[in-house]
């Protein structure tokens, strides 16, 4: 099975996800991997800064009630995501914010986590995801 671990940031579990623009180019994303973020039955996968969405081909979908760190509503998006280290390819939906944690790119909920095994697989130091 493919196993992706990147170290923690700032003491805490992120993973690396690539995004593609309209001319093709690759630009790698640091995410906070957060379990609480979200539960299994929400609209929406990840939480990306607005100008990541509209950047790399993501296709406005509708606006979503969020609560949590981001309440309100904000735009979602239809938007393709790699994780390279998996051979990992999918269409997510990602909400559009104008501001993010610091020192991270967005955020991993646990709709999208929820789609690997993850953990520190015995590294305290790493967090990783599994197929």
């Amino acid at each position: 099975m493919p196993f992706a671990r990147w170290s923690l940031k700032n003491d805490r579990p992120a993973i690396e996800i690539t995004l593609t623009d309209a001319s093709g180019q690759k630009k790698t994303r640091t995410l906070l991997a957060d379990t609480g973020a979200g539960d299994a039955q929400d609209q929406f996968d990840l939480v990306l800064h607005m100008l990541d969405c509209a950047q790399h081909g993501g296709v406005f979908t509708q606006s979503i009630s969020v609560s949590g760190a981001f309440i309100g509503n904000h735009p979602a998006f239809d938007i393709y995501v790699e994780i390279p280290l998996l051979g990992y390819r999918e269409q997510v939906v990602a909400v559009g914010v104008p501001y993010l944690p610091p020192d991270f790119d967005g955020i991993a909920c646990f709709r999208f986590l929820n789609r690997f095994t993850y953990g520190n697989f015995s590294d305290k130091n790493a967090f990783g995801l599994e197929t």
